[in-house]
């Protein structure tokens, strides 16, 4: 796929920013959410540009279905360097080596430092707490575009969702009380723990799975 400058000699900078969004039947399911989520993104300390959101449809538009052909149920990744500049590129998707509620909230843990930078996290971590959903990032952060959709989701089944900022660090400290843990990930979806899988995130899990098998019958 191409990229934003015109120069053939176009020559990516040190990456700043790089968004992984996961692919179905060579169209991009979360559209929407994720160039919303992307608008609200920091860069170089500043919030991307309107131009580089339009840019990013115009390409998912006109170039995503040639562009992905090798890879139609792969990853699309976004990247802006420190120039300012971007390109997209498609890739084949990987599942996760492990699913263990350490390891999903180790990958948590690196995306919330990722947010310190960007104001967004690509993944969070999730628990359950008798009937209650709770996502690990504070009320007032940005939400990425899988975190739109998981809240949807548990509003439309009625899941009450609460932020708390930290579960993270706490269920690898050992401290953490919960029934459930699940990672909400723009590239891997809903990911239920290995070692902590229960109805809720099931749920939830088996409602992307629908989005994206939704998106494969339109091909």
């Amino acid at each position: 796929m191409s990229d934003n400058a015109s120069e053939q000699d176009f020559t990516l900078g040190r990456p700043v920013l790089v968004c992984r969004w996961r692919l179905a039947s060579g169209k991009l399911p979360m559209e929407n959410r994720h160039l919303r989520a992307l608008a609200k993104r920091v860069v170089n300390g500043r919030t991307v540009s309107t131009q580089l959101v339009a840019w990013a449809k115009q390409h998912i538009e006109w170039t995503l279905q040639d562009g992905s052909a090798l890879n139609p149920d792969g990853v699309l990744m976004l990247v802006l360097d420190d120039k300012g500049q971007a390109a997209m590129t498609v890739g084949p998707y990987a599942p996760l080596e492990s699913s263990t509620a350490s390891a999903l909230a180790n990958r948590a843990l690196e995306a919330s430092r990722e947010a310190e930078q960007t104001g967004i996290a690509p993944e969070t971590l999730w628990v359950t707490r008798g009937d209650t959903l709770v996502c690990g990032m504070d009320a007032s952060d940005g939400a990425s575009g899988a975190v739109t959709l998981v809240r949807d989701l548990a509003s439309t089944v009625g899941i009450t969702v609460a932020c708390e900022e930290g579960i993270a660090q706490a269920l690898l400290a050992g401290t953490l009380e919960y029934e459930e843990a699940f990672l909400v990930s723009d590239e891997h979806g809903i990911v239920c723990a290995s070692d902590a899988t229960g109805p809720r995130g099931t749920k939830l899990a088996e409602g992307y799975a629908r989005l994206l098998a939704a998106q494969k019958k339109k091909r």
